[in-house]
């Protein structure tokens, strides 16, 4: 037997998004089918989803999943939530042991509005949406032992340490339905797997997915940091869900603007562009420099009113997409795709560095 037989795979990671244009509500059971058909692309160290739509009772709260190693944490957080937010509901996300799944984390989920009096002016001008940012902040990063691993409205992240449909069985998502769906089957390879460093990496509505390794973390991560971003969770993933957070919610660029600045073509490319693309091409580059992504990457992130599959700028993983009716589908192979659309209308795989975005119709309330 070959010795090859026995090397590490790092092309591995399985990812799968899905999304229904006009709105329909999709069981999780059909995102567990379709990345539980990518199993072989995992070990058994990490396994997630986002959903999209499944709190509408509480659509107008921030809907916060928090993992604690102790009670001692779970504490230390609670009182900190009650200080600076109104907390409507407090509740132990529903889960269901296994074999596969024998422990796990103390799981809370808390439905969160911000208190009038920390509210900010329009002196400040710190929006809610800062004030939750600042929040997960300070819970990941000084309060030991508890993790907000989820913040955003009517959505939720479901994730820990285990195969991905392990992780549905445990969370029991076949019980939930979203317009947008991603899942995750982790391969770590530079990074522990651990329950706060499996994927989905989320900051309010932003959730990502990722295959591959952000080669550029280091130069991310303090780029990130000075914006008042901590990066807490071990995991190379987690400077992705925060840029996109710095470059479309506070910068104001669309999000087709900042996928060019976190894949920008490379220079030998841009002196080919016409000269009036060349000079915003540039721009983004000179401006966003260190928020570019480097390293092989294949990610698919979701928000509330869309989701966008991405490669990186020489294509080192892989990405499929395919379509029919209202319905989108992104994944690692095709083959998760035909599992749950046997007959899509189109198939293809997206250019290196060209970001796939959909959106939700815009008469459809999110």
């Amino acid at each position: 037997m070959s010795n090859y037989d026995f090397q590490k795979d790092i092309a591995g990671c399985g990812l799968t998004g899905i999304i229904s244009t006009k709105g329909r509500k999709i069981s999780g059971s059909v995102i567990r089918c379709s990345i539980a058909c990518q199993h072989d692309r995992g070990n058994g160290l990490g396994g997630g989803f986002a959903a999209y739509g499944i709190y509408p009772k509480y659509k107008d709260y921030y809907a916060f999943h928090l993992m604690y190693d102790n009670m001692e944490a779970k504490k230390a957080a609670e009182a900190y939530l009650d200080e600076n937010l109104t907390v409507d509901l407090a509740e132990e996300i529903p889960t269901k042991k296994s074999k596969a799944i024998p422990t796990s984390p103390i799981l809370w989920r808390y439905f969160v509005k911000v208190k009038d009096n920390k509210r900010g002016s329009s002196v400040t001008n710190i929006s809610d949406d800062d004030i939750i940012v600042n929040s997960v902040m300070h819970i990941n990063s000084d309060i030991h032992g508890a993790y907000i691993f989820s913040s955003g409205k009517n959505m939720g992240a479901f994730k820990g340490v285990g195969f991905p449909e392990e992780i549905a069985d445990f969370f029991m998502i076949e019980n939930y339905e979203g317009y947008i769906w991603t899942a995750h089957n982790r391969f770590p390879t530079n990074t522990p797997g651990w329950w706060g460093g499996a994927h989905p990496f989320t900051l309010l509505d932003w959730s990502i997915v990722h295959n591959g390794e952000i080669t550029s973390y280091g130069i991310n991560k303090r780029y990130l940091e000075m914006f008042g971003y901590k990066l807490t969770l071990l995991t190379d993933t987690e400077v992705v869900a925060y840029l996109l957070d710095l470059l479309i919610r506070r910068h104001g660029l669309r999000p087709e603007t900042a996928c060019v600045a976190l894949a920008s073509p490379f220079w030998k490319s841009i002196a080919r562009m016409p000269e009036n693309e060349k000079q915003i091409i540039t721009a983004l580059r000179m401006v966003y420099g260190s928020a570019l992504l480097n390293g092989p990457f294949a990610f698919v992130f979701g928000y509330t009113r869309g989701m966008v599959g991405m490669n990186d700028r020489i294509k080192l993983r892989p990405l499929v997409v395919a379509s029919k009716d209202d319905m989108v589908y992104m994944a690692s192979e095709e083959s998760a795709i035909i599992e749950i659309c046997p007959s899509p209308e189109r198939v293809w795989a997206p250019k290196a560095g060209e970001a796939v975005i959909v959106n939700l119709d815009k008469d459809v309330a999110a």
